[in-house]
């Protein structure tokens, strides 16, 4: 590989570097520094984890869970994977006792302790939309609702992915 000489050589040679780790994170999954390191000096640079970390941060890379590994990405590239994950909720709905209760247009999730977190997070990235909201407390998970439609849809569905029928008990 030519490397630039003169002027503004180290400008360049950084140019093609960051070029280089782009495409190396467009096309493969890169999950740490020392990997980068790796790669770049199959390709011919002579770089440094130093080096690569301030690139990294130039470049605004980020790490993400990808096939059970962390990788490198780009945010626009996060942003257009979809969140919608309904077998994450129909896991947690089988795995945790949950009870429903309701309060006006507010649902009340209660499971076990310290279950609340995971529950919202599920519903979060559920095909689940009619909520305004979610907000989770130890074991206790507050769905809001806008009206009583959108509640009784959202029951409804949740019972769909529950597998069971839920009956919201009012309060």
């Amino acid at each position: 590989m030519q490397r630039p000489v003169g002027p503004g050589a180290g400008r360049a040679a950084k140019r093609e570097r960051q070029r280089h780790m782009r495409e190396l994170v467009t096309r493969q999954s890169v999950s740490s520094q020392q990997e980068f390191v790796e790669l770049l000096t199959e390709r011919g640079f002579d770089v440094t984890q130093a080096t690569v970390s301030r690139d990294i941060g130039e470049l605004g890379l980020v790490k993400v869970l990808r096939a059970g590994r962390h990788v490198y990405a780009f945010p626009e590239d996060i942003a257009s994977v979809p969140r919608i994950n309904d077998e994450g909720l129909r896991r947690v709905l089988q795995d945790l006792p949950v009870t429903v209760g309701r309060s006006g247009l507010i649902v009340l999730l209660v499971s076990g302790p310290g279950s609340a977190p995971a529950i919202a997070e599920a519903i979060d990235r559920s095909s689940l939309t009619e909520q305004e909201g979610t907000l989770a407390g130890d074991n206790t998970v507050l769905v809001l609702f806008r009206d009583e439609e959108r509640l009784q849809r959202w029951l409804g569905r949740l019972a769909e992915l529950n597998g069971a029928p839920l009956t919201a008990t009012r309060s």
